[in-house]
């Protein structure tokens, strides 16, 4: 089987924490992850393409399900990278349903800019993250079922973070994924966080999402499975990483509304640190996530 080139490109090009985390896998476990990335990325870069009119997006969209379905199916795909990646489809029986909840998640964000309340937030967390979670951890040798309640965990966890963190770039787009419910009982208006206004009452509402990352933190480590900590660790270094991010965030006083928000970022020094403390720590039985070993309450 030729490596995945294309995939490869795209994956190198994103410059992702996720996609940098490959370099501590095997080789071919790092061409499946690198396959399946390189198609969640083209699949994003579709949803958000301003350039693109909405029904454009749409469309593209529902030609990437369809080649993802042609694969599942055991057919010939048309993208270059969905060829790439059919080989991984088979060889770790990677669902249709996954794929499809996936773009699902994408096509949300062509329509759906306003979350109501926090159940309507977690099914998007679920698309936007656990599904990849869900993926990756069949892809890292987990068979059915056996990491399923880790890799939905811990996609809650990373995507909640990752919310916080953009609140400011995604409000510039329109986009505000804090839930209506949280903003109001904080008293805090939708035009405030589109300009940038910071509040008590703004920092009150990320130190409560804060508050529901860390739980999901906290459920990840509990959901672990011990006999594949090894072959997560890839999501076990993303979930040290992400939960720097959040004590970053709780350092600034969650004002990431504002230019402290610069100060949310790890440099590519201090994540390759963290993997590499992963890598080694993961061989030990004793082994407790770094989000768990910091257990602070946020």
């Amino acid at each position: 089987m030729s490596e995945p080139v294309q995939s490869q490109q795209v994956t190198a090009k994103s410059g992702s924490n996720l996609a940098a985390a490959f370099v501590l896998l095997p080789k071919a476990k790092r061409e499946a992850m690198t396959a399946l990335y390189a198609f969640c990325r083209k699949v994003d870069d579709v949803a958000d393409d301003d350039d693109i009119p909405l029904a454009k997006r749409r469309e593209g969209l529902q030609v990437w399900r369809d080649d993802v379905r042609t694969i599942c199916d055991g057919g010939e795909p048309t993208h270059q990278i969905c060829r790439e990646l059919a080989p991984f489809v088979q060889r770790h029986q990677l669902p249709f349903n996954l794929f499809d909840e996936l773009i699902a998640g994408m096509e949300s964000d062509l329509d759906k800019v306003r979350y109501a309340d926090l159940g309507e937030l977690k099914l998007y967390c679920y698309r936007a993250a656990s599904v990849v979670g869900l993926l990756t951890v069949r892809v890292l040798g987990c068979e059915l079922g056996q990491a399923d309640a880790y890799a939905e965990n811990i996609g809650q966890a990373l995507q909640l973070t990752n919310i916080l963190r953009d609140v400011a770039e995604d409000a510039e787009r329109g986009r505000i994924y804090l839930p209506q419910s949280l903003l109001e009982k904080h008293g805090v208006g939708e035009q405030a966080v589109i300009d940038g206004e910071s509040s008590v009452g703004f920092e009150n509402v990320a130190r409560e999402l804060a508050d529901r990352a860390w739980a999901y933190y906290k459920l990840s480590a509990e959901t672990l499975p011990v006999e594949h900590r090894q072959d997560l660790l890839i999501l076990e270094a993303m979930g040290g990483i992400y939960w720097r991010l959040l004590q970053k965030m709780r350092q600034i006083d969650f004002n990431v509304l504002s230019d402290e928000r610069k100060k949310i970022r790890l440099g590519k020094w201090a994540k390759l640190a963290i993997g590499m403390q992963t890598k080694f720590a993961v061989r030990f039985r004793g082994y407790r996530p770094v989000y768990a070993r910091e257990g602070l309450a946020l």
